[in-house]
């Protein structure tokens, strides 16, 4: 969006990462919210926040990301009358799985927010998988017309390269997640562990930082003590993953409940790695069971560990379902085909296409961005956030 002139504000909680957006020449506005946790007195402060913002700036396009900022800024939006919104729902989560009443109460709130905050004639929809769209209409949350399918957050492939099975005689597994339950990390050191105790050269690195904020989080109690029998290691927070994928064989990711795309995994196929995961909306997307990779249940780490043996001893295998898991990515989820389709959707908002911007791969913008803002006669530069 800045390369096409376009002026950029980002807004989010700012903790390690300021100089770096600075320093790309995007307007930076801390905001004071958690990911989780705020309360209701947080969530107030948050929604106020977020409202005097846009009041200040007068955006003429709000691009919000992820479930909370899409509930929060589109109610903010609202109230400010932003002209124009882009809504990217990544992933329906965890929430619209659980069965528990709280969670139902919590569900439905979101979704009546959604639904009169986020689904206007000037706003547009974002979802990465086909089953959030699908559920997303069934629900009549938004009208068909107003959703683009976009296969998630892209990969950058320069960054990501292939890389050589590494060989050896002990077989590498990587996940690459923050070390929370409803990821499936249990799961998959179970997995490791029942290997181990059948003689299989397996190990797994786990790579990524605990989450103190999130009541789901394993702590670095348990982590550590995973460690002590030798099947499993964990990393802590890695900035050069691709050099995580270098040194694995395979990605496991047993996730306990709906995904958006997991960008771990579009990253570790375009490093040419083959991907076990679980049979859900999101990896299924990625992963296609006997190609690139296999799809195993649920909280299964039996089945899951069946399906990493299958690989141990087996390099020609694992090269093939490499090599076809970068292909799959280079084909449908490279960041050009994903930032090329989200500037369409930006076209289309702003009125110069009709229709959606479903997953065209190779699309160009109909429009320049700018344009966005020239609706807008009061205004001489085009702002998104």
């Amino acid at each position: 969006m800045r390369d096409a002139g376009v002026e950029v504000l980002v807004a989010c909680r700012v903790r390690d990462h300021g100089d770096r957006i600075l320093d790309e020449g995007f307007k930076l506005r801390p905001l004071r919210w958690r990911r989780r946790g705020d309360g209701l007195f947080g969530s107030l402060r948050a929604l106020v926040d977020i409202f005097r913002l846009y009041r200040t700036e007068r955006p003429d396009v709000v691009h919000h990301v992820a479930l909370k900022p899409v509930v929060f800024g589109s109610i903010a939006a609202f109230a400010a009358r932003t002209p124009k919104q882009v809504n990217l729902i990544a992933g329906l989560g965890f929430l619209f799985v659980d069965p528990t009443p709280p969670a139902f109460l919590q569900r439905a709130a979101i979704l009546w927010c959604m639904r009169w905050f986020a689904g206007g004639r000037n706003s547009r929809i974002i979802v990465q998988n086909q089953e959030d769209r699908s559920e997303l209409i069934e629900r009549r949350v938004f009208r068909p017309s107003r959703i683009d399918l976009i296969p998630g957050s892209g990969v950058d492939l320069r960054q990501f390269p292939p890389h050589p099975d590494p060989g050896g005689d002990l077989i590498v597994g990587a996940m690459v997640c923050r070390m929370l339950r409803y990821k499936g990390v249990g799961v998959a050191v179970a997995a490791a562990r029942r290997l181990q105790r059948a003689g299989v050269p397996f190990k797994l690195l786990l790579v990524g930082p605990i989450d103190p904020e999130n009541p789901s989080s394993h702590t670095r109690e348990e982590l550590e003590a995973w460690q002590a029998d030798g099947a499993v290691e964990w990393l802590g927070f890695v900035s050069d993953v691709s050099a995580v994928w270098a040194r694995s064989h395979l990605c496991v990711f047993p996730s306990l409940y709906r995904e958006g795309i997991p960008k771990a995994l579009l990253e570790a196929a375009a490093s040419a790695r083959l991907i076990v995961t679980t049979d859900i909306p999101g990896c299924r997307d990625v992963v296609i069971g006997g190609t690139n990779g296999y799809l195993v249940p649920q909280n299964d780490p039996v089945r899951l560990a069946d399906a990493i043996a299958a690989l141990v001893a087996d390099r020609s295998l694992r090269e093939a379902m490499g090599n076809a898991a970068r292909d799959r990515v280079v084909s449908s989820f490279s960041e050009e085909i994903v930032v090329s389709e989200t500037l369409n959707t930006y076209s289309v908002l702003c009125g110069a296409r009709g229709g959606s911007a479903t997953h065209h791969p190779g699309i160009s913008p109909a429009v320049s961005l700018p344009e966005c803002a020239g609706q807008k006669p009061s205004r001489e530069k085009g702002a998104a956030s």
